[in-house]
């Protein structure tokens, strides 16, 4: 019999996390965590670049495998917390590379009705990632290792990511970041973490990468300002509580006398216990953050030194080697940061001229056809018989007369009401139809010419014998 070879853990790890039935992948991924720990815990221990690649491999496809929203959001967790199983920080930075060219290799492949899940899993990831960089102090050294990884395997040129990852990628970066290290990042701190976003925006080529870092990270900054001060201000009358409490505890400890100190004591510790626990209640309210309009909870803002940011900016984008494009547009951001400086905020007169403009344009075309219909309509000076002799296209000129006989009746009636008592006027449809028999040659009768005349001299004129004789006549010489 020949002997089955054995296949590497990594392989048969992965291939049963890309199992048909579910018990079977929950079993993997537990097994997974464990190996981890197991294997990065010895001193020669670690995982290589191709290992990891076959591990997410398996994981890509467990969580392709799983169905029902809520499954989905429990496994996206569970993965996305093997970051932690890591004991070292190579291993966890092999483990990151791995996912974010795990997930640029298999995008092309992700249907739309998938493309949520995985867009979570993103997500997750990258939440975990920051709270891995927490846990370390937010050390330079990790967050400078994190954010290089992140760049060169997302928004490099050379890297393989495609639009879809490079844009959420973009859009859940300061969310994410928000919410691990909110109430304990500093200004300067934020500023180095965009850096690298803004000297990719100055030199970037590509027109989507710029939009998506102006409009997802630096205009995302200045939109936040007035929740990031309201924090501040939360912030400031939190400590203030604080110091007025203590003051007020150091004054009563002053006044007290020697013989009554342990009771005064023992009355003084409500009073402490009191002011601890109003700076207790006032804290979760600042790390809540700020309730929208909409009544969402907008959570923790981060902290930014908008004068530094627009030094920054107006330092990298005043380059020489700076495509115009992106010159223009990182110039149109440092302004609103210098604006945010002096203390002005441009976004809440944005609105405002915007629906000044809407108004102003719906006002002009509302006077233009005011002034469309107030004009009068000018009748044709000839007749039919000159558009015949203009008109070279026999076909053209039969469309005119049939829309002439549709809008004839309505010209008319405005006619009437516009030029009111004017019988001269009136007139023009008889003198026009008599125009156009004599200009086809026609010869009318001879009892129209006598119902015509009759019609002239009125009912009270009496023909004189000459003009009946010569009617009569004229009748029996027709008949």
């Amino acid at each position: 019999m020949v002997s089955r070879v054995q296949l590497p853990p990594e392989i048969q790890l992965a291939q049963r996390l890309a199992g048909n039935e579910q018990v079977t992948r929950d079993r993997a991924v537990r097994k997974l965590r464990k190996y981890i720990v197991a294997r990065t815990q010895r001193a020669a221990g670690g995982f290589t670049h191709d290992e990891l690649l076959k591990i997410w491999k398996g994981l890509f496809y467990c969580m392709w495998m799983q169905d029902k929203p809520l499954l989905q959001e429990e496994l996206g967790k569970t993965i996305a917390q093997l970051i932690h199983a890591f004991q070292t920080t190579e291993a966890r930075h092999l483990f990151l590379q791995a996912f974010w060219q795990t997930m640029n290799r298999e995008w092309a492949g992700i249907d739309r009705l998938r493309l949520d899940k995985f867009y979570m899993l993103m997500r997750m990831v990258l939440n975990e990632s920051f709270k891995a960089v927490k846990s370390g102090g937010w050390e330079e050294r990790l967050v400078e290792q994190l954010l290089d990884l992140l760049t060169t395997e997302i928004l490099h040129p050379d890297s393989e990511a495609p639009n879809g990852v490079k844009s959420h990628f973009l859009e859940i970066f300061l969310e994410e970041l928000s919410k691990v290290g909110a109430a304990e990042l500093t200004a300067d701190q934020n500023l180095q973490l965009i850096d690298p976003f803004c000297r990719i925006a100055a030199c970037t080529q590509d027109s989507l990468v710029l939009h998506n870092i102006t409009r997802g990270i630096l205009e995302a900054i200045v939109e936040q300002a007035p929740l990031a001060i309201e924090d501040l201000m939360s912030e400031l009358d939190a400590q203030s509580r604080e110091d007025e409490g203590s003051a007020g505890d150091d004054d009563d400890d002053d006044d007290d006398d020697d013989d009554g100190a342990e009771a005064e004591r023992g009355q003084d510790t409500p009073s402490r216990s009191l002011s601890a626990g109003s700076t207790r209640r006032a804290d979760p309210e600042v790390g809540k953050g700020q309730t929208g309009e909409d009544g969402e909870n907008t959570g923790p803002v981060l902290q930014f030194d908008y004068e530094a940011v627009a030094n920054r900016l107006f330092e990298l984008a005043s380059q020489e080697s700076i495509p115009s494009q992106n010159r223009k547009r990182l110039y149109k951001v440092i302004r609103k940061f210098q604006e945010l400086a002096g203390g002005s905020f441009p976004e809440d007169d944005v609105p405002e001229r915007a629906y000044k403009k809407l108004l102003e344009g719906r006002r002009k075309r509302k006077q233009k056809k005011k002034k469309k219909k107030s004009l009068p309509r000018s009748p044709p000076e000839g007749g039919e018989g000159e558009e015949e002799a203009l008109s070279p296209d026999p076909g053209m000129e039969t469309k005119r007369k049939r829309s002439g006989k549709r809008s004839r009746p309505a010209e008319q009636a405005e006619a009437g009401r516009r030029r009111g008592a004017h019988g001269e006027r009136r007139k023009k449809p008889r003198q026009l139809l008599g125009a156009r028999a004599k200009k086809a040659g026609v010869q009318q009768p001879e009892r129209k010419r006598k119902r015509t005349l009759e019609g002239r001299e009125g009912p009270g004129h009496q023909a004189s014998p000459g003009q009946a004789g010569a009617g009569l006549h004229g009748s029996s010489a027709l008949g």
